[in-house]
């Protein structure tokens, strides 16, 4: 059984490598809250809407987005079409009443919320531990190295990697190895419902 920390940042190395699916996972095992504090892009399905309904959490689980941008860009530069300023001082943890907080990044940690800051400045201002969310697949060692690097040089707890996506055990030994980190294995779910998520939080993160 893994010791999870009462609050955790979910990042990742990129946009689109399952951040939103793999804190979907975790408001399912841990029975948690969820918030994400910036949405960029709103015609579709957000992703604290996508969220709350594959993990059929209620509505006390679900913390609303401190900002809700139109459009699907980076947070700067989403703020500037709608004239909107993003400070660091416009985030605090919010209270909550389960046993775990699931935040949720928005892309990676590099990606500017405003013209100083970055994802990853946010994360050093709310001074919580990070799960780093990685593709499995070729190409992730660098992504992922470079991510703990900058994770680490700024001071931040990291917890641990998921590597998301088919198993690739050279891969898992070598960021454990060189990231010095513990590496949790997620394969791809085929559908995502509240039953199938447990099951990929079982398969995750109960085999260690």
């Amino acid at each position: 059984m893994i010791d999870f920390p009462e609050k955790l940042f979910v990042t990742g190395t990129d946009t689109n490598v399952g951040k939103t699916v793999v804190s979907a996972i975790l408001m399912s095992g841990l029975e948690a809250t969820y918030w994400k504090p910036i949405q960029a892009g709103l015609d579709e399905e957000t992703d604290t809407e996508f969220v709350q309904r594959v993990s059929e959490a209620g509505h006390s689980s679900i913390i609303p987005e401190r900002y809700r941008l139109k459009t699907p860009m980076s947070p700067h530069a989403a703020a500037d079409i709608d004239g909107i300023v993003i400070s660091l001082s416009d985030f605090q943890l919010p209270e909550f009443y389960t046993k775990h907080l699931i935040i949720e990044g928005a892309g990676g940690l590099i990606v500017p919320i405003n013209w100083k800051d970055s994802v990853l400045d946010l994360i050093k201002h709310l001074d919580i531990p990070v799960l780093l969310v990685s593709r499995s697949t070729l190409g992730t060692l660098n992504h992922t190295l470079l991510s703990l690097q900058a994770l680490r040089e700024k001071g931040i707890d990291v917890f641990g990697v998921v590597l998301n996506g088919p198993k690739h055990q050279s891969n898992k030994e070598t960021i454990e190895h060189f990231g010095k980190v513990s590496v949790f294995e997620l394969e791809t779910l085929n559908t995502l419902s509240k039953k199938s998520l447990s099951a990929g939080y079982k398969g995750a993160f109960n085999s260690k």
